[in-house]
């Protein structure tokens, strides 16, 4: 076999790796795409928009059990929103599962609602850090708890101690 035949086949050897490369980066692409349009979701919610439907239905809203008293108001805890939501999602099969992730003078609440199916829907919620120290943090991810859980699952409560995550 001459030089020139093996400087072909590398050529020919090249062109194809090369092709092949763009084809499965394109397809990376696009499968990125794909998975960031449906990241909040599963591919289906009809076994978990049922079951939703038939726990919103016995839900009540949540009780305002605590009090703010530099506010001096009144407002459901995240205690309150669980205890008047999670009886109900579990009679028909459906959980809560909440994280939080750390940005620069932020936290991330994530809440994600699952279905025994599993299928699912996920929300997630930037806070701002009033303060950069343990009570700051502490305060910030039990507000997006409370308020990711309680828009998640469709339960009421009066927010009169909003001025507290802006302090």
């Amino acid at each position: 076999m001459s030089q020139l035949d093996i400087s072909k086949q590398t050529g020919i050897a090249k062109t194809i790796l090369e092709d092949k490369a763009k084809s499965e980066q394109k397809e990376l692409e696009i499968w990125q795409k794909e998975s960031k349009v449906n990241s909040w979701k599963s591919d289906h919610l009809d076994k978990l928009a049922g079951a939703l439907a038939k726990a919103q239905s016995e839900m009540e809203g949540a009780k305002k059990e605590s009090t703010n008293p530099f506010f001096k108001s009144s407002y459901a805890d995240l205690h309150a929103v669980i205890k008047a939501s999670f009886p109900h999602l579990s009679k028909y099969g459906l959980s809560i599962t909440q994280g939080n992730e750390m940005i620069e003078g932020a936290v991330c609440v994530t809440t994600t609602l699952l279905h025994e199916s599993g299928q699912w829907i996920r929300s997630k919620v930037k806070l701002p850090l009033a303060k950069v120290d343990a009570q700051g943090v502490g305060s910030a991810i039990t507000y997006g708890r409370r308020y990711g859980l309680s828009s998640m699952v469709g339960i009421a409560q009066y927010d009169d101690d909003a001025n507290s995550i802006r302090k």
